[in-house]
């Protein structure tokens, strides 16, 4: 019998993976949960490098494919850093993630996987948030003397400064930020669907009312109301215009060619030739010629 070969890897199976992490990583665990096939563990934010050098190890959770940031103005601790995993041998992810707050670093993971340097400055840039133990906490994507963090909620859409090159100081100069038009919200509200808002142009239906209908809608019982009838058609019928060029007899009769207008004489033929009737020169006649 043919073996059938697959052109999906295998993964293993998450079944009972929470209940198994969750013994393992201990009171260094706050809430596992699952989402979208993943799972999510929220881990304490002073023993995220103990908890992710676990699951690398003995759990085989061998790369760090990202690290994310996510911001909640409204909670007391506004930023998640979230670390997403990936298992070669089992080939399914893993989230794990901390809160924290503008002032209280995190501990980095650079002792863990190299990269994580790259993407805890990136996580730092867009979002404000501090890595104890990284050496090289630097911005990665904004430009130098950049203030604030543009990723934040409370961060405006425009900005505080933008930057240009002037031609007559010859560098790069940063000015406030001027926009020529204000941003625009828009709702995509579909007004056949009904808006609880006044529309442009409907405020006029208050100071100009619609005109009181007719009591009896008028017909026409008769020919006559309409215009129609026998002298109507006559009266279209009638030829308003001459007849158009083609259709006139004159123009038939006139066959021939008109008279010359004036009398031109002939010019005067270059010294040495002599023009005859057909145009050619007595040197053109001669033979060999």
């Amino acid at each position: 019998m043919a073996q059938i070969l697959h052109s999906a890897p295998r993964f293993s199976s998450i079944e009972g993976l929470g209940d198994t992490l969750s013994a393992a990583l201990g009171d260094m665990l706050v809430d596992v949960t699952q989402e979208h096939g993943e799972l999510l563990l929220t881990i304490k934010r002073d023993r995220i490098a103990d908890a992710l050098r676990l699951l690398r190890d003995e759990h085989e959770y061998q790369q760090l494919m990202e690290i994310a940031g996510v911001d909640y103005p409204q909670r007391p601790e506004r930023f998640e850093v979230v670390y997403m995993l990936l298992s070669v041998t089992k080939n399914h992810r893993l989230m794990a993630k901390v809160s924290t707050d503008e002032n209280t670093p995190v501990p980095t993971v650079t002792t863990l996987w190299p990269v994580a340097g790259w993407l805890e400055r990136e996580v730092f840039d867009m979002y404000g948030v501090l890595f104890d133990g990284n050496t090289d906490l630097r911005r990665i994507l904004t430009d130098y003397g950049f203030e604030g963090h543009p990723f934040r909620k409370d961060f405006p859409l425009s900005g505080y400064q933008e930057i240009r090159y002037s031609e007559e100081e010859k560098r790069v100069v940063y000015e406030p930020v001027e926009l020529a038009q204000d941003f625009r919200s828009f709702d995509f509200m579909s007004p056949w669907e009904g808006a609880d808002y006044v529309l442009p142009g409907d405020e006029k239906v208050a100071e100009n009312p619609e005109p009181p209908k007719a009591k009896e809608a008028k017909t026409t019982d008769k020919p006559s109301d309409t215009g129609a009838g026998a002298k109507a058609d006559a009266k279209a019928a009638e030829q308003k215009s001459d007849a158009g060029p083609a259709k006139d007899d004159k123009a038939a009769a006139d066959d021939k060619a008109p008279e010359p207008t004036e009398d031109r004489p002939a010019k005067p033929a270059r010294e040495g030739k002599v023009a005859d009737t057909k145009g050619a020169t007595e040197q053109d006649k001669e033979p060999g010629k």
